[in-house]
């Protein structure tokens, strides 16, 4: 006897809400998925009311039912949205949490893969749905959904037609991934890497690392842990899981691995892919062969999950995959590297290599990476000493750059320049570009430096592509 497919529904909520739900008002409706920013609303949506860091969500209810929602999850009724379903409950964030853990349980033809480590999630979120792509029906959201809020939001966009669903789980400290492994359930656990992000809340490097582990410890027995084995305190984890344990990285001890990359700038990089019994020479058509740690976990996952060699291979060279990092090409072929959506120091430090990979003049605007706690000082020095080898002309920006280019400067560099506002860099940057150069701009998203890149592009006629 077929079971038929779990709809998300009203039906649905108000059984998975149980003694949750206070009160259910309005009409019965399905829901496409959820969602807590009337912003983004679209027809079919289900209106999650949070409270924010500056308004209530229940102040944009009515907004989000007139873009199309069906329903809305609340701590109280609203006007404005009497032609939809409501469900009241005390605490709608877990609400949404409990429907989240609670869909993905209907969803028995699932298998999640989890991705965690301190830099590279979501490249590697995104990779590895294009891997698995090769073989089955994948979802991955393309935002990074991977706190208390973004998880149970994923969870809750999966069809039930889908097989695989690729999910980041982020943390501040320990208990978190743990929890997130109860609502989802992962089969497959990647940990890429553990690093000084967060340490100002997470304390010590050794509690991130006891963080990430939780995703490993959580595996089933017959699951598979995938562990970075050129990272120490990943590689530490392999006895935390009953799971089979799959090494990738240059290392060679790694079951899957990668060697003797060649980078080809804006055209990708190429490096030979090992596993045992198979070894092909692959081009990856993104650029910065410092994602070959993040394509070797994409690829051991695949054959994790039962993909051949050569379906990994074959996937590789035919990626596509959206990159928070946009190269643009601005009049006078300048070449602008914006990757100012977030900054840590193994990104900065990836960033610069991939500027260098690009000819020209290597110019760079750069400024804090944040939340490294007792890590910060040396972190910005390391930075800086890099910048040093590297760059033509330096600017910074924020109380943190500014160490970035004291260093860089006591190194030898020249051109070095701290700036005090996202004005000042703007102005400072358009007075020096020349044309040939390749630009990098990069730092903590919290300096607004994505608002220097916009000028630059507006200057330069909206000509970028």
């Amino acid at each position: 006897m077929m079971t038929a497919e779990p709809v998300l529904d009203s039906a649905f909520v108000e059984a998975a809400l149980g003694d949750r739900l206070r009160r259910r008002l309005g009409p019965d409706a399905r829901f496409e998925r959820a969602v807590i920013d009337s912003r983004q609303t679209r027809p079919g949506d289900l209106f999650v009311a949070l409270p924010g860091e500056q308004t209530d969500g229940h102040q944009h209810a009515a907004a989000a039912v007139a873009a199309g929602a069906t329903g809305c999850l609340l701590a109280r009724d609203v006007d404005g949205v009497d032609a939809v379903a409501r469900f009241i409950v005390d605490d709608p964030l877990a609400a949404l949490q409990h429907l989240g853990a609670a869909w993905r349980d209907r969803l028995t033809g699932l298998e999640v893969v989890g991705v965690t480590g301190n830099v590279g999630k979501t490249t590697t979120k995104l990779l590895t749905a294009a891997v698995l792509r090769a073989r089955y029906r994948v979802q991955a959201s393309e935002q990074n959904y991977n706190n208390e809020i973004g998880v149970p939001l994923c969870l809750l966009e999966l069809r039930p037609e889908t097989q695989r669903a690729v999910i980041e789980m982020g943390m501040y400290t320990t208990g978190e991934i743990a929890l997130f492994c109860e609502w989802a359930r992962p089969r497959i656990g990647i940990v890429l890497n553990v690093g000084p992000v967060h340490l100002e809340r997470a304390g010590s490097i050794e509690n991130i690392a006891r963080a990430k582990r939780e995703l490993v410890e959580a595996l089933p027995s017959d699951g598979h842990a995938v562990l970075n084995a050129d990272d120490p305190y990943v590689r530490d984890m392999v006895g935390a899981t009953e799971a089979r344990v799959w090494l990738f990285g240059e290392a060679g001890r790694a079951d899957v691995r990668g060697d003797t990359p060649v980078s080809h700038g804006r055209g990708g990089f190429e490096f030979t892919l090992s596993a045992p019994g198979a070894s092909r020479r692959v081009h990856v058509p993104l650029p910065g062969a410092h994602l070959m740690s993040n394509v070797l976990a994409a690829a051991t996952a695949g054959l994790a999950d039962g993909l051949t060699f050569e379906e990994v291979a074959d996937a590789i060279e035919a990626l596509d995959v959206p990159s928070r990092l946009r190269i643009l090409e601005l009049p006078g072929d300048i070449t602008l590297l914006d990757d100012s959506y977030n900054a840590n120091p193994a990104s900065m430090l990836a960033a610069l290599d991939l500027l260098v990979e690009i000819p020209g003049r290597h110019v760079a605007l750069l400024g804090d990476m944040l939340e490294l706690g007792s890590e910060a000082e040396p972190a910005h020095e390391r930075v800086g000493h890099r910048a040093a080898q590297v760059l033509d002309v330096l600017f910074t920006v924020g109380d943190l750059g500014r160490r970035i280019s004291e260093t860089a400067f006591a190194d030898g560099l020249a051109g070095v320049r701290h700036l005090g506002s996202t004005d000042e860099a703007f102005e400072a940057v358009s007075a020096v570009l020349q044309p040939g150069d390749a630009l990098l701009v990069k730092g903590s998203h919290a300096l607004a430096l994505d608002t220097v890149v916009e000028r630059l592009v507006r200057a330069a006629g909206g000509g970028a592509s």
